[in-house]
């Protein structure tokens, strides 16, 4: 099916927005453009639509309140102005939401969240609460307590996330461009792809990447990684300006008229599965023989211990590792079901040569997803 049709009927849709959509530096939080956002938002749910939206912007939001003229660089000052703009944020979409009726919650996420499957599980019966009871998520990375090294990384990323975990069926990334260009949307001659239907379409694609803008942190390459990630997952992905909000929520007969659209290059996987492909915390490595690669990613064969040769890492069972192929190339990711101690021992046996306590599968097939 077409992916602007797809758009146009999904029943659940996840909207990224930006901080350069919603926020200045000479005035915090724009009122208009945030209104605006919301009036769609909440058009596209009196329509039919459950609605998610991930919003980036506590940070930028926080920066006038706090007398700052730019994005600080130190990661104490940016919790600071977090932890400030993150209820003027909030603040605003109650009020503007407000005007429609509709009530909203806050969730926030850290990379924890997504990376622990504990966590990554309480997250997806939150939000699909919330979803039950007619309340619209505004969702946002937790940047009051996110440190360098337990970052998502960026909204996209965080978005192409949630869409999967709340069983989307559209993502729409709103930003300050209209669309994706094969070649610098600044320069002349650069030219609007509509739809991407495949992969392959973006080969001849040239991503500007003029540096990290002043109020955000994300830019086209990682709304392309997002599109790709949800896509695989059997997503459809529009990219639009955010001055073109209503005509992404567009759900004419047509679709939305605006914007780049991604068709889908995969089937929708389980949870479980795409949190192993793109949100898990890798642990280790355990390195295959040919033998064991073709078993576990052509005949979708369990891992045992005999087509193993080498490990690395300190995990224990019920980590995650990567499984890697005789030419170092990552091939699948996985749950391992021994700890790295127990290994040595028992790596390039057969199973009936192992004791009857270690005759089990070293990756279940059910706890692995290929690269």
């Amino acid at each position: 099916m077409d992916a602007r049709l797809q758009l146009a009927a999904a029943r659940r849709v996840v909207v990224k927005v930006g901080s350069s959509s919603l926020t200045s530096l000479d005035g915090g939080l724009d009122p208009v453009r945030l209104d605006a956002l919301v009036d769609a938002l909440a058009k596209r749910r009196a329509a039919g639509s459950q609605v998610v939206l991930v919003s980036s912007g506590a940070i930028a939001a926080g920066l006038a309140p706090l007398g700052l003229t730019k994005r600080p660089r130190d990661l104490a000052t940016q919790q600071a102005a977090a932890s400030v703009g993150q209820l003027q944020l909030a603040q605003a979409y109650g009020a503007s939401f407000g005007r429609h009726g509709q009530a909203i919650g806050q969730v926030l996420l850290t990379a924890d969240d997504m990376i622990r499957r504990a966590h990554y599980r309480n997250a997806q019966r939150t939000l699909e609460r919330l979803l039950g009871l007619g309340v619209l998520p505004v969702v946002n990375e937790n940047d009051t307590v996110a440190t360098d090294e337990i970052r998502v990384g960026d909204n996209d990323r965080l978005a192409a996330l949630v869409a999967h975990i709340v069983g989307a069926d559209g993502l729409v990334l709103l930003s300050d461009v209209d669309g994706l260009y094969d070649g610098d949307p600044r320069k002349p001659g650069s030219r609007l792809l509509r739809d991407v239907d495949a992969p392959s379409d973006l080969d001849a694609v040239q991503i500007a990447r003029p540096g990290q803008g002043s109020l955000g942190t994300g830019g086209m390459a990682t709304k392309i990684t997002a599109a790709a990630m949800a896509t695989a997952a059997g997503i459809p992905v529009l990219l639009a300006a955010a001055a073109d909000i209503d005509g992404a929520l567009d759900t004419s007969a047509d679709g939305p008229a605006v914007g780049t659209a991604f068709r889908t290059s995969g089937r929708r996987m389980s949870a479980r599965r795409f949190w192993l492909r793109h949100a898990a915390d890798v642990r280790g490595r355990l390195d295959l023989d040919a033998g064991a690669v073709a078993a576990v990613i052509e005949r979708r064969r369990s891992l045992l211990a005999a087509g193993i040769h080498g490990i690395s890492g300190e995990f224990v069972a019920g980590d995650v590792v990567d499984l890697v192929g005789p030419h170092g190339v990552v091939v699948a990711r996985g749950v391992v079901g021994f700890d790295a101690a127990e290994l040595p021992g028992l790596i390039g046996r057969r199973s009936r040569d192992l004791p009857t306590e270690h005759r089990r599968e070293v990756v279940h097939a059910d706890d692995l997803v290929a690269l």
